[in-house]
């Protein structure tokens, strides 16, 4: 049974029966969701580069703390799923800031190159502005898919700076988020999900092919070439691999990997480099594009790693981040209601 103020448990709205209705609805029936009113945030990179982030501030007294919300793979900060859950944010009193990860939306002419699922030299600086921006409120993170992996990976961060007996974020939740990088890619590489790899893989060869930098010609011919990649795995290893130094593709997966990393460091009896922070793992059990698994294996009998407050929840449908139920509004979801209720007994308490 909920808890007070906490939506009921999952159950999937008529007529988005199914995982991949329940993935779809929002491109089937695109959201009714307030004009985009972020207020633009610069944060300076290493080398010259600049990320974009948006700031939304809630109306009414001051808020109760900052949420750092990452989008998922192809998206931006302003895809529906970030600007959708920012709504369910604000309206419980939390500022937001949306992260256009390296190359994507509106920052593609600020930064060279495009992110990864494992890109700690960008999210250092921007978790040191999100700290500036919440001042003495706690600052919260929110993952949507391949977002929940990059804020993972950066509070298991072994070079952030700072002080490391406290937690780089005061709470996390991810959904949908790919742990285990090589489990996501062969679910994603199934014959059902031809149509899905084919858009993403789309999407993410125009991202690169939009570098204000160019491309060396050899990636430019093997980006729109007879050979380009059709699949992510291959997109990978022609792209994400080289340009984060990794020597190969599955050495790119394995230190990209929280569900690894964290699996390494139980192994070894290791604490993480600093405490992680509070977190929520939200997933659905029938999600056509990454396996529950990983989820499943964080809390094996208990949490990998000793005095980590995990929380898992799986579940039983909602598709790829969709979770669409009865009580939704016009444009939320009960992944948004539910990840504002559980950061809300965060940040008050």
């Amino acid at each position: 049974m909920a808890g007070p103020g906490e939506p009921a448990p999952f159950r999937a709205r008529f007529p988005w029966l199914g995982s991949d209705l329940q993935t779809l609805r929002d491109t089937l029936r695109p959201l009714s969701l307030p004009p985009e009113s972020g207020e633009p945030q610069l944060i300076a990179l290493p080398g010259g580069d600049q990320l974009l982030a948006l700031l939304d501030r809630p109306g009414g007294a001051g808020p109760i703390a900052l949420v750092l919300v990452v989008h998922g793979l192809s998206g931006s900060a302003c895809s529906p799923g970030p600007w959708r859950l920012a709504q369910a944010l604000l309206a419980q009193g939390f500022a937001v800031l949306r992260l256009n990860l390296r190359g994507a939306g509106a920052g593609r002419p600020l930064a060279r190159g495009s992110y990864a699922a494992r890109c700690d030299p960008d999210l250092r600086p921007v978790l040191q502005r999100a700290r500036q921006l919440a001042g003495p409120l706690p600052l919260l993170g929110v993952g949507l898919s391949l977002g929940g992996t990059v804020l993972l990976n950066g509070c298991l961060d072994p070079g952030a700076e700072g002080d490391r007996t406290r937690p780089l974020l005061d709470g996390l939740v991810t959904i949908s988020s790919p742990l285990d990088l090589p489990a996501s890619t062969a679910q994603i590489d199934r014959l059902r999900n031809h149509l899905y790899q084919r858009w993403l893989v789309r999407r993410l060869r125009a991202e690169v092919l939009a570098d204000p930098q160019g491309l060396p010609a050899g990636q430019r011919r093997a980006l729109v070439g007879p050979g380009r990649p059709r699949s992510i795995r291959r997109f990978d290893a022609l792209i994400t691999a080289p340009r984060w130094g990794h020597a190969s593709l599955e050495a790119y997966y394995a230190a990209a990997s929280p569900l690894h990393r964290l699996e390494a460091l139980a192994a070894a009896g290791q604490p993480p480099p600093r405490p992680l922070p509070p977190t929520l793992v939200l997933h659905a059990a029938d999600d056509p594009w990454v396996p529950a698994t990983a989820a499943r294996r964080l809390v094996a009998g208990e949490p990998l790693v000793a005095g980590w407050a995990l929380q898992v929840l799986i579940t039983p449908g909602g598709g790829h981040n969709g979770f669409h139920a009865p009580g939704d509004g016009p444009g939320g979801c009960w992944s948004d209601r539910f990840t504002a209720h559980w950061l809300r007994q965060r940040a008050c308490g």
